[in-house]
């Protein structure tokens, strides 16, 4: 077992199409939470995920509560330009699930209250942009987690 890499609600196709691609190169599950903002079968998200999408490992979860009820002893993380902590500051290990809200509003308010202490955030100058988009800030978390694990059945 590797990650989990879980987008709640995402809004734009290519996004989860390279995080798709970013999953199967690193052994990652992708959790999707719906309600998603495109249709899986769109050309982008097949387009951005290339050969690689039929490879992906895949779980659709209808809520958030649903993903949280399937796994209850798992840790989880949620990236959040909120996070106290920054994504190296934590002790990542196999099995863990790092959770990344919606392109356009980030992770509700009721997760982010109710996870406090795994709140994680990646350091970024103070500017009137938003953060990063959606799938640098998946790739960057996700091969520092692998890192710590010393990148697991990884050439």
């Amino acid at each position: 077992m590797n990650l989990n890499i879980v987008l709640f609600q995402p809004e734009i196709p290519q996004n989860t199409g390279n995080i798709g691609r970013t999953c199967v190169l690193t052994n990652s599950t992708l959790h999707l939470i719906k309600p998603l903002g495109f249709d899986l079968g769109e050309k982008q998200v097949r387009r951005a995920g290339l050969d690689y999408w039929p490879q992906l490992k895949l779980e659709m979860h209808e809520s958030y509560e649903d993903l949280r009820a399937k796994y209850p002893d798992a840790t989880f993380y949620f990236s959040t330009t909120k996070g106290s902590k920054y994504y190296n500051e934590v002790e990542f290990k196999s099995g863990d699930f790092i959770v990344f809200g919606r392109e356009s509003s980030g992770l509700p308010d009721y997760i982010r209250e109710e996870n406090k202490e795994n709140l994680i955030r990646l350091p970024m100058l103070e500017t009137s942009t938003r953060s990063l988009n959606l799938s640098n800030t998946v790739a960057i978390v996700a091969y520092e987690a692998l890192r710590q694990m010393e990148f697991p059945n990884m050439k």
